[in-house]
């Protein structure tokens, strides 16, 4: 349920590193809790975007909710899929629902994200 090659937040999001650039979802755990989402805000390319600041919203039936950024960095694609399909990020979390791919301003801000074991951790303990 926890794929054990992505990084994790406290916040729920996922991180895949791809050379200097990283990619960007929130997990199934995220999706679950938020239930069906009907709608996904993300921000432009070309944006900076700074380690924990909002970079966009998600919403659902139950809630709307401020996405973080996990890592600073150039905002150099996000998904235009989500804009028709937004429940691809409920049915596809880790894969087809991504949400952005940002170019690494500091890569050694990876080392303070969480592995999926900690991440499992912090699910379990609510």
């Amino acid at each position: 349920m926890v794929p054990g090659d992505l990084c994790y937040t406290k916040d729920h999001e996922w991180v895949r590193i791809d050379g200097d650039e990283a990619v960007v979802g929130i997990t199934k755990f995220a999706a679950d809790q938020l239930g069906d989402i009907v709608f996904v805000e993300l921000p432009d390319v070309g944006r900076s975007l700074a380690q924990h600041g909002t970079f966009g919203v998600v919403e659902s039936v139950k809630a709307v909710s401020d996405l973080f950024a996990p890592l600073s960095g150039e905002v150099v694609a996000t998904n235009d899929a989500l804009g028709g399909a937004p429940e691809l990020v409920n049915n596809d979390p880790f894969g087809e629902g991504w949400m952005l791919r940002i170019r690494l301003a500091d890569a050694g801000q990876v080392d303070g994200l969480l592995d999926a074991v900690a991440y499992e951790q912090l699910v379990a303990e609510g």
